[in-house]
């Protein structure tokens, strides 16, 4: 008689310390070297960086997605706070919506628990809602061509969810937007 193994669905891994500071370096690694080759590709007309910088976010996001399988969502509690935060840059900057989608239910459970602060759910939140066409619950996307928020779900009450998840006021965050685009808009 012949025994079948049956596997079990796949669970995240419990990793070790040694291993979540890999992770940790690699995270941080990976958003630093998207955020060099944007910096490069944003003080030159040529097509090359902007080509570096898609491949560069297209193996970020294979490595993401790596990382979410076997590890679950890289939180602040497992992986610090730079590092997690480096996950999510590398998530925002993402073509993949079934992995953004995904992982904002992940970055949700996390920020309800502690493990991640709840603006990394606010950022996430807003650029999935966006991107499948809803209105956005804190403001933090903004039009690049307008300088205002794409649509906001309930715009009366809009500071003060902004505020129960750590970011200042609407006003102040276009205010700085505006500056860093210069007087000219450019």
């Amino acid at each position: 008689m012949s025994r079948v193994s049956r596997r079990s669905p796949r669970t995240p891994e419990a990793p070790d310390r040694a291993l979540l500071a890999r992770l940790a370096a690699e995270l941080v690694r990976l958003a630093e070297q998207d955020r060099r080759l944007t910096q490069q590709a944003q003080t030159t007309c040529a097509t090359l960086p902007l080509r570096r910088v898609a491949a560069c976010r297209r193996a970020n996001t294979d490595a993401l997605r790596t990382i979410v399988d076997r590890h679950g969502w890289p939180t602040t509690r497992a992986v610090g706070e730079r590092a997690s935060t480096a996950a999510l840059m590398i998530l925002l900057h993402a073509s993949d919506l079934a992995l953004q989608l995904s992982c904002r239910d992940l970055i949700a459970r996390a920020a309800d628990d502690g493990a991640c602060p709840a603006v990394h759910h606010a950022f996430i939140a807003d650029h999935c809602a966006v991107e499948v066409g809803q209105p956005q619950f804190y403001g933090t996307r903004i039009n690049p061509d307008t300088l205002l928020p794409y649509e906001v779900r309930h715009p009366q009450t809009l500071d003060e969810r902004r505020r129960d998840v750590g970011l200042g006021p609407l006003d102040a965050q276009l205010a700085q937007v505006r500056a860093m685009r210069g007087p000219d808009g450019s």
